[in-house]
């Protein structure tokens, strides 16, 4: 999916953690046929979308530091569709939020979606926006009609 989260940045104090829980998390998803609605991940291994893109079942995590690291390394991609950031300090997501390059940033969820919010991406991630008011810009044209409210000496 195109907002998947492939890159997940783990600060170093949690890191260890939460890769333990995520490997025992991935031990419980249910592999084979995509038709099957209990399946949670069909075959891969063999496409070609999966060997040479992203969209295939890949997650990178990568260890950071300090938080300006992590946003110098998620600005760092030609891309940015969209983002989150999980955290208890206010604070400090609206500060990563008014700094990652990202059409979309969700702070404590992800894949959060609202007909009134407009959706689009930053840099190589789209052009435009979809839903919201922001969408309707692809369907209008905008014309600039000036009209003289004195006498001009040219009528």
């Amino acid at each position: 999916m195109c907002v998947a989260g492939s890159r997940v940045y783990v600060q170093e104090g949690i890191h260890n953690e939460f890769v333990k829980r995520l490997v025992e998390k991935a031990r419980t998803w249910v592999l084979g046929n995509p038709f099957d609605p209990t399946t949670q991940e069909g075959p891969q291994e063999e496409m070609f979308i999966a060997r040479d893109e992203i969209f295939g079942p890949v997650l990178c995590l990568i260890k950071f530091k300090t938080v300006e690291e992590a946003i110098e390394r998620a600005n760092n991609s030609r891309y940015g569709l969209a983002a989150g950031v999980m955290t208890k300090n206010i604070d400090l997501a609206n500060r990563v939020s008014r700094s990652i390059r990202s059409g979309t940033i969700w702070i404590n969820c992800y894949f959060a979606f609202d007909m009134d919010c407009p959706y689009g991406g930053y840099k190589m991630s789209g052009s435009g926006r979809d839903m919201g008011l922001y969408a309707l810009e692809k369907y209008l044209q905008v014309k600039s009609v000036v009209t003289p409210l004195y006498n001009s000496p040219w009528l």
